[in-house]
C-alpha cells in the first residue's frame, strides 16, 4: 500500500446546478484514511448543459448515448482546467456522472452519464465511473453510497446527512450502518424558486416570505414512500410522478410552498434520526446554505435532544466528491465500497468500472 493517494472525485447531483470537483490525497491510517482537500471547484451549468441534462430522460436512444459521449467529453476537459489549475495530477479519477434514471426496484437498473472511457482517454487518468450497476445486479438500490465514505472519512459523527436534490442520511452505528434516502430537498426547492425567475432560492429568503399550509404539509407526509422502512432510495421518477404533482395542484403561492416544503424538510429528517442519536448532525449539500431550512431543521433535532453541525465551506459542498473520489480509491484497491446492509443487495461489493488513463 501507498504512503497516499492523489484522487479527484467529481460529483453532478440531481438539484442540476453544476459540476463538483475535488482533488483530495488519502493517507491510510490503519484499517482506513485520512484526507486532505488540496483544491475544489464547482463549475455552474450554463442554461444549455442544464436544458440538455433536465431533459435527458425524454431523449431517444441514439441521442441520449450521444449525450453520454459529449458530457464525458465536458467531464473530461472541466477535470484537465482544474488539475492545471491546482498544478498537480492526480493518478485516478472517480466520476458519480449524472444521473438519468434510477429504477432499480421496478427495471433493475440505474444509469449515470458521462462516458468514463472518454474521461480516461481526455485526461489521461485511470477513471473509475459507474459505480451503482453491480449493487443493482446484485439485488440491491444502487444506493446510497456514500455510507462507506461517511464511516471512513466522518466517523466522530453519529450521523450525516446531506442536503442535495435528496436528502440522505448516513447514521452509524457501534457496529454497523443505517443508511437511506430521505425526501426530495433541492430538486423541489430550486423548481419552485424558477417560478420566480430566480435560480434557488437564495439563503431562503423566499420560504421566510411564506406561510406553512398544513393541509398541503398534511398531505406530503402521508406520501407512501416515507412507510418504507429498510434499504430505500429516491429518484427523479418519484418526484416526477408523485411530489412534483402534489406542489403543481396546490393553490398557494410561491413562497408558502417553500415554507411548507421546508417544514415537511426538517420533519421528515426529525423523523427518521433514532432518539439515541444525541450527537452532532454532521450537514452538508446547497441546502446547508438555505438558512431558513437550517433553522427549521435546527428547531426540529433540537425538540429530540440532537444538535447540528455545519463544517467549513470545503465540505459543506464537496463532500460527496470527496467520497465518490475514496470511492474509486476502494475500488482500485479491491476493497469493498458499497454495503449491502444498506443498498439491500445479496452481498457487500467493490462498484465501478474501471478505464485505463491513455497516458498508463
Amino acid at each position: 500500500m501507498s504512503d497516499s493517494y492523489l484522487v479527484t472525485g467529481v460529483m453532478s447531483g440531481t438539484s442540476c446546478d453544476g459540476l463538483d470537483i475535488a482533488l483530495c490525497r488519502f493517507v491510510p491510517q490503519g484499517s482506513s484514511f485520512s484526507f486532505h482537500i488540496l483544491g475544489s471547484r464547482s463549475v455552474e451549468y450554463t442554461g444549455e448543459w442544464h436544458e440538455k441534462l433536465r431533459n435527458a430522460h425524454t431523449l431517444q436512444a441514439l441521442d441520449l448515448i450521444q449525450l453520454d459521449h459529449e458530457y464525458g467529453n465536458f467531464i473530461g476537459h472541466c477535470l484537465n482546467k482544474f488539475h492545471k489549475e491546482c498544478k498537480e495530477k492526480p493518478t485516478l479519477i472517480g466520476s458519480h456522472g449524472h444521473t438519468v434514471f434510477h429504477q432499480p426496484l421496478q427495471g433493475g437498473f440505474s444509469l449515470q452519464i458521462g462516458h468514463g472511457a472518454n474521461i480516461a482517454a481526455l485526461t489521461g487518468i485511470d477513471t473509475v465511473t459507474d459505480f451503482r450497476s453491480l449493487d443493482v445486479a446484485l439485488g440491491g438500490q444502487g444506493a446510497p453510497l456514500v455510507p462507506v465514505g461517511d464511516r471512513d472519512l466522518f466517523h466522530e459523527f453519529g450521523a450525516c446527512l446531506n442536503l442535495g436534490g435528496i436528502a440522505n442520511l448516513t447514521i452509524r452505528r457501534k457496529n454497523s450502518i443505517e443508511a437511506f434516502d430521505i425526501c426530495p430537498v433541492n430538486m423541489a426547492l430550486n423548481e419552485l424558486a424558477a417560478e420566480q425567475g430566480r435560480t434557488f432560492d437564495r439563503d431562503g429568503e423566499g420560504a421566510s416570505a411564506g406561510n406553512v399550509q398544513a393541509e398541503l404539509l398534511n398531505i406530503l407526509e402521508k406520501l407512501e414512500f416515507y412507510s418504507i422502512t429498510g434499504p430505500r432510495s429516491l429518484g427523479k421518477e418519484w418526484y416526477t410522478s408523485v411530489f412534483h404533482p402534489v406542489l403543481g395542484s396546490a393553490d398557494h403561492s410561491v413562497s408558502d410552498k417553500l415554507a411548507t416544503v421546508c417544514e415537511h424538510i426538517a420533519m421528515r429528517i426529525a423523523a427518521c434520526l433514532p432518539a439515541d442519536v444525541n450527537e452532532n448532525v454532521l450537514i452538508t449539500g446547497g441546502g446547508a446554505h438555505n438558512n431558513y431550512l437550517i433553522s427549521r431543521l435546527r428547531y426540529h433535532l433540537e425538540l429530540k435532544g440532537t444538535g447540528i453541525h455545519l463544517p467549513e465551506r470545503a465540505i459543506t459542498d464537496f463532500k460527496e466528491a470527496i467520497i465518490f473520489a475514496y470511492l474509486a480509491l476502494l475500488r482500485c484497491l479491491g476493497k469493498v465500497n458499497t454495503l449491502a446492509s444498506v443498498t439491500g443487495a445479496q452481498t457487500d461489493s467493490s462498484g465501478g468500472i474501471i478505464h485505463k488513463g491513455a497516458s498508463n
